[in-house]
């Protein structure tokens, strides 16, 4: 069999940008999608996708920056795949991102659009995340320009013991993060310490080819009630180092409210079907969101931009356009935290998600806000949307959808249309899908108002709730 040909292209000048994080450029009628370019480049590129009207690529040169260019505040940008787009300014990241929602929305739903609102920025563009997970293993991935340097010298000693997130592209080799600046302090501090202390003991760092190894990941929650939560995850149930490393790390850190552990010994670093162990504290932390509560277990699905799911929140309400009359159905609900939201000028919320642990929070967090006109129901929304299930709880008169990235199942866009409600309020983290379900429904809906809000700065996600 033929081996494929080798395709690269010289001197060419990126012209727009597209979805995912792509630029593009455009040579001889064909369209030519690329990685790691900012419009206004001019660079060489290597096609790794080539068909007859469109390419993948990625650079190889860059002859010229383009004027949009910054340089980046993280000396770790274009190695770890955690930012994109940090060397555009933030109000170029926003500028795009209402292009994308205004092109994905267009072009994918193919309805007629009111004038889409400004998207709805952050206030501050670092420390934005209330959430972080960072990975330890055993190899640290080293960048080309340091390799070249080390040509026929030994491989340094920080190559083993490595605490940060997959080098971009590469499942078995970390890089190795001094600073990250997605959330505020003590996030370096505690992940540093650890890695350190480990070093220092002779503690095994995971080794994801060989399934070996003690320490493994970290998940660090810091909520902006200040109150703090970790969870430590092990890949060997060795109660010695366990209670060392532990022990050490309350006296190093008090300000962590609460410190579990997880012990996992699987192939995949997924905790869900594990149960986290108290070390100290009550195992949750607390969150607030205007004046509403809510508890944060180490297993719960949370919004990692507290400030921002504050506003995505907020303009959900708004466009729900309650008056204290309506049965409001949450569908896709998980912790309850739109529910909540809404609850105060609504007759009654019904809440459904099929994550049973999640309704279980919902629950908990509806009980927590004292709120008596909440319900919350586990199951998929097809099954359990039945006649018997409006007559017992009332039909909607507004549905608030927010699924995940996937979209709305067929089946569930075509039991909205037989529910008829007078109005949807649609929240999603891909315009694309949501694009796509939004052109089904306008069989009987048409959409009133768009409002896009940036969660992640840095990235290419963008909200949308219409």
């Amino acid at each position: 069999m033929a081996k494929r040909k080798k395709i690269s292209l010289y001197n060419i000048e990126v012209t727009d940008y597209a979805a995912e994080g792509k630029s593009i450029a455009r040579q001889d009628g064909k369209v030519i999608f690329i990685e790691n370019a900012v419009p206004g480049d001019v660079v060489d590129v290597f096609l790794k996708k080539n068909k007859k009207d469109w390419a993948e690529a990625y650079v190889t040169r860059i002859h010229q920056y383009s004027a949009l260019r910054i340089a980046p505040f993280c000396k770790h940008f274009g190695i770890c795949g955690g930012c994109q787009w940090q060397m555009l300014t933030y109000r170029q990241q926003l500028i795009y991102k209402q292009q994308q929602v205004g092109q994905q929305l267009k072009r994918i739903g193919k309805i007629e659009l009111p004038e889409i609102l400004p998207i709805a920025g952050v206030d501050n563009d670092r420390h934005y995340r209330n959430k972080m997970e960072y990975t330890f293993g055993n190899k640290r991935f080293i960048p080309r320009e340091e390799l070249d340097a080390m040509e026929g010298k030994e491989i340094p000693a920080d190559h083993t013991g490595v605490a940060g997130f997959h080098a971009k592209g590469v499942f078995d080799k970390l890089v190795d993060i001094e600073e990250c600046h997605l959330q505020s302090e003590p996030t370096n501090a505690i992940r540093l310490w650890i890695k350190e202390f480990a070093r220092a003991n002779d503690f095994s760092f995971y080794d994801i080819k060989a399934h070996t190894g003690f320490l493994r990941n970290i998940q660090l929650r810091i909520c902006t009630t200040g109150e703090v939560m970790l969870n430590i995850i092990l890949g060997e149930d060795d109660e010695e180092k366990r209670i060392a490393l532990l022990e050490n790390l309350a006296k190093q850190f008090p300000q962590i409210t609460t410190i579990l552990y997880t012990i996992n010994t699987k192939w995949n670093d997924s905790i869900y079907d594990l149960q986290p162990q108290i070390y100290s504290g009550n195992g949750y932390v607390t969150e607030k969101l205007e004046d509403f509560e809510f508890r944060i277990s180490p297993k719960s699905f949370f919004q990692t931009n507290s400030k921002q799911a504050e506003r995505l929140y907020s303009i959900t309400r708004d466009f729900a356009n309650l008056t204290g009359n309506e049965i409001v159905y949450d569908l896709y609900c998980g912790t309850g935290s739109i529910g909540i939201f809404v609850s105060p000028l609504a007759k009654k919320v019904i809440g459904v998600e099929v994550i049973e642990d999640a309704v279980a929070d919902a629950k908990e967090n509806a009980a927590l806000n004292k709120i008596q006109n909440a319900d919350f129901f586990a199951g998929d929304v097809i099954k359990i949307c039945d006649d018997a299930f409006f007559r017992e709880h009332g039909k909607p008169d507004v549905i608030i959808t927010d699924p995940p990235r996937i979209g709305m199942h067929e089946k569930l866009v075509i039991k909205l249309l037989e529910i008829a409600a007078p109005a949807i309020v649609y929240v999603s983290c891909n315009v694309a899908t949501q694009a796509r379900d939004i052109g089904l429904l306008s069989e009987k809906y048409s959409v009133e108002k768009i409002q896009p809000v940036d969660m992640f700065p840095h990235t290419h996600h963008i909200e949308c709730v219409v």
